[in-house]
């Protein structure tokens, strides 16, 4: 199949890289010129791992290529993919479709008679029909079809997640498209990958609430963290009690400072909005926003608390800035919180991440950013894990004790047993325990 992936992103990249491993010819199409020069050069613009090599081997195949002309690429397309940004629109919340609604108007011109136009970028209920109408108005006698095809990436894994995915979501509403899109996704039928057949609507719906749900339970062992501290519980054994009930299941149970990243808060903002154009209120996920959002700023107090209640004139070291690990992405971080909250309270703040720094020092000011985690400890007052970092698991205790000008841990990813810190002579702050 001849395929063309309109926006080269996080969620087109990598969805264009793994297609074309699957052996189709697919064209990744950007308006950014830098970003498409990077890309010819071999320079991929995101942190993914493993995403350079399989980029880098696809395009020497002759699978995989990168352009600005969409004029060029797209009479050939079997199959066109929208994956271009959905971000939270300022003031209401709702996800911005211009980018969705403009790549809609551009291709209009040059699809070929019997093309199927999907909807891979994150999108509210409708969405498809508006690409839909967009396109009939400009092209009335053209023969077409649209399709939702949700992406479920988890960043660090996404290549993974996109080649063994637990199912593939498509939202059809003719059976062309449908045969299409199954043969888009033929690769998968080995490994028995449920192909989930149903209307658009339902697609674009089952994205949001699969999102939606993730935070809650993200949320949920959040607040049963804070109870578990008060009532003298740990909540590592609360949630492996609930976790092996299958019902339930273990994912996404794991306490810590809050969700962000591009998804999850971008995601439970647009439903909430599409509840309320509905007249369908959904006051749980309004709970966990709230939730959320007071999460990461009770984190910045829980710092300052460790250090006395007092944080002026101190200097803490955080160990992590990107959202989760295995990736450099910001969004919503509750590191940008936290060193918020640190810097209202009069401390500074000297941080290390293994990935995230450059696109930190965009967002964060008066933050000293070191080489590596023993340095941000060199004369710190406290040290704060944020991100759950494979290079934070096994710190030489004794190497920062010597460091920091008092022992003080506060691990906000509980990656350390108290008794291993203790007895290094530090005081040891986690969540939960």
């Amino acid at each position: 199949m001849r395929i063309v992936m309109i926006g080269t992103g996080y969620v087109g990249l990598v969805s264009g890289a793994c297609f074309a491993d699957f052996g189709h010819h697919v064209t990744c199409i950007d308006k950014d010129a830098a970003k498409v020069d990077a890309l010819l050069a071999g320079r991929i613009p995101i942190f993914e791992p493993g995403l350079d090599d399989l980029v880098a081997r696809n395009v020497a195949a002759g699978r995989l290529e990168f352009t600005l002309d969409l004029a060029a690429a797209l009479p050939e397309a079997d199959a066109v993919f929208i994956a271009v940004g959905t971000p939270s629109r300022r003031g209401d919340g709702h996800a911005d479709l211009s980018y969705v609604h403009t790549a809609a108007r551009e291709m209009a011109p040059h699809l070929r008679p019997g093309a199927v136009v999907v909807t891979k970028s994150t999108v509210p209920v409708g969405t498809g029909d508006e690409v839909e109408r967009i396109i009939r108005e400009a092209r009335p006698e053209l023969d077409f079809h649209v399709a939702s095809n949700p992406e479920f990436l988890r960043e660090g894994a996404a290549i993974e997640d996109f080649k063994r995915p637990d199912r593939v979501v498509i939202g059809v509403n003719d059976s062309a498209a449908e045969q299409v899109l199954q043969q888009i996704y033929r690769p998968l039928v080995r490994t028995e990958t449920p192909l989930l057949m149903m209307a658009r609507r339902g697609a674009e719906l089952t994205k949001y609430a699969a999102n939606a749900f993730l935070a809650t339970k993200i949320s949920f062992i959040n607040e049963i963290a804070d109870l578990c501290e008060r009532v003298g519980a740990d909540v590592h054994d609360v949630a492996r009690g609930m976790g092996l009930d299958e019902r339930i299941g273990a994912r996404f149970l794991q306490p810590g400072p809050g969700y962000g990243g591009s998804c999850f808060p971008k995601d439970t903002l647009a439903l909430l909005k599409t509840g309320q154009d509905y007249d369908a209120r959904l006051r749980i996920v309004e709970a966990v926003v709230a939730a959320n959002d007071q999460r990461k700023r009770s984190m910045g107090r829980k710092v300052i608390h460790a250090l006395g209640g007092e944080a002026y004139g101190k200097t803490v070291a955080l160990l992590g800035l990107t959202f989760k690990a295995n990736t450099d992405d910001m969004r919503d971080s509750p590191a940008l919180d936290i060193v918020r909250a640190l810097h209202d309270g009069g401390a500074k703040v000297r941080a290390y991440d293994p990935e995230g720094m450059e696109q930190a020092a965009r967002l964060l000011e008066d933050v000293t950013y070191c080489k590596d985690a023993y340095e941000a400890m060199q004369g710190a007052d406290a040290v704060v894990i944020v991100t759950e970092w494979d290079a934070f698991c096994a710190l030489d205790l004794r190497q920062a004790r010597e460091l920091l000008k008092a022992p003080l841990l506060v691990d906000l990813r509980n990656l350390y047993r108290r008794t291993d810190v203790e007895r290094e002579g530090f005081r040891y702050i986690a969540v939960g325990r």
